[in-house]
């Protein structure tokens, strides 16, 4: 049958495959699912609705685990700086109009400069 140990799969085109098969595929199988079920469902839809929390859900932890628990760079940067941006960031967010772009970088903005002003004093 063959040799189907991790080590058989050493090809150069094995990382590839892999990308493919556990990271792309059992993503974008849901968004064309979802694309081929838009058209039937009402926007003002329960299952909708359920979605949309769920998606909210979502961005909001992965934006609470990166103030409490950052990694890498973001490391460096104390705790106060960092729930500090998040605050001015949804601040701006808010008086902009609701323009994401502007929040972002409002809470860029605080991220890279209070650290600069810190290190200057």
């Amino acid at each position: 049958m063959g040799n189907l140990s991790f080590h058989a799969f050493a090809q150069p085109w094995w990382p590839y495959v892999f990308i493919l098969l556990a990271g792309w595929l059992p993503t974008d199988i849901w968004r064309y699912l979802g694309v081929l079920s838009s058209g039937r469902i009402r926007e003002d839809s329960p299952a909708l609705g359920l979605v949309r929390a769920i998606a909210t859900a979502l961005v909001a932890a992965v934006i609470a685990q990166l103030v409490l628990y950052p990694g890498g760079s973001l490391a460096a940067i104390p705790g106060a700086v960092r729930a500090g941006a998040l605050v001015v960031g949804f601040l701006v967010y808010l008086a902009a109009g609701r323009r994401i772009v502007v929040g972002i970088l409002a809470a860029e903005a605080v991220l890279v400069g209070v650290p600069l002003v810190l290190s200057a004093l």
